[in-house]
């Protein structure tokens, strides 16, 4: 069965101090969760600019960087089922980004997009797709399987009836780079999600799961703004969407929700959500 986990971004502001992360930790656990996903730029020391960047797209990541997260992890028995890095920091410094996964007991380094990067560029996204390709070569020298984290924005075209995503499943190497995906960010993209998951198969290592609906906030319009939700309190159809990510065989469900929480509350959010994490998961 897969691991039940939680992206750490959405756990950044109930995590500032090594108490407070603990008790997360243990709430996590008592909801069933049983695994974390980390990222690179929250458990160690970064420019300030990454806190500003985060904070101006509705993800802040609180002072997770200055807690001993190897020390957590040992303690709290939570399992670790990828660490988040970024792709210049692979091809950059290869040895540290691999001694970081193993250091957590982890198998899997996840790339999560580019930054001011233009999938509609084909000739950028090939030469991405070659540089992913190198940096999974890489990573697997050393013991580690790199994948790509898909956003919204991977489903432009990159010429009529082709997206940025199809050129990346189709010219990298499923040797060195497979794939944690994301069912929010495609459906929100207007994509055919179930035919999409069952296309990837078993290059679908990791499956990151949120649910897009409505909440009133404020007096009641005609028209409400499209958001993340607990799960199963949206439209998506996640049960078939788990189903075919079991069928792929992943490794973790991995739940994301980064903001639009019931009650502002992170905690209370995951909670609520693991009532249909534990009943399909």
């Amino acid at each position: 069965m897969p691991v039940k986990a939680i992206q750490m971004i959405q756990l950044g502001t109930v995590m500032g101090t090594e108490e407070k992360a603990k008790e997360t930790l243990r709430l996590m656990k008592e909801a069933g969760y049983e695994g974390i996903e980390l990222n690179g730029f929250m458990i160690k020391k970064m420019p300030p600019i990454v806190r500003v960047l985060t904070t101006l797209a509705g993800m802040p990541i609180g002072k997770t960087a200055r807690l001993d997260w190897r020390k957590l992890v040992q303690e709290t028995g939570i399992k670790v089922v990828s660490v988040h890095e970024d792709l210049g920091s692979i091809l950059r410094v290869p040895d540290e980004i691999i001694a970081e996964a193993k250091s957590f007991n982890t198998n899997y380094v996840v790339i999560t997009g580019m930054h001011r990067f233009d999938y509609s560029d084909k000739p950028a996204v090939l030469d991405l797709a070659e540089k992913l390709n190198r940096a999974g070569r890489l990573m697997k020298e050393g013991g580690i399987s790199l994948l790509y984290h898909n956003h919204n924005c991977e489903f432009r075209k990159v010429e009529p009836g082709v997206t940025a995503y199809d050129l990346l499943m189709e010219k990298t190497d499923s040797e060195y780079v497979n794939f944690e995906f994301d069912s929010y960010w495609a459906t929100e993209a207007g994509v055919d999600t179930l035919a999409l998951m069952r296309r990837l198969g078993s290059r679908m290592k990791l499956y990151h799961i949120n649910d897009r609906g409505t909440r009133v906030s404020g007096p009641a319009g005609q028209i409400l703004k499209s958001d993340s939700m607990e799960l199963g309190y949206g439209n998506m159809n996640l049960t078939e969407m788990v189903k075919v990510a079991k069928d792929n065989g992943v490794d973790a469900v991995v739940l994301e929700s980064h903001k639009n929480w019931i009650d502002k509350s992170p905690v209370k959010s995951f909670q609520l959500s693991a009532e249909f994490m534990n009943k399909y998961v």
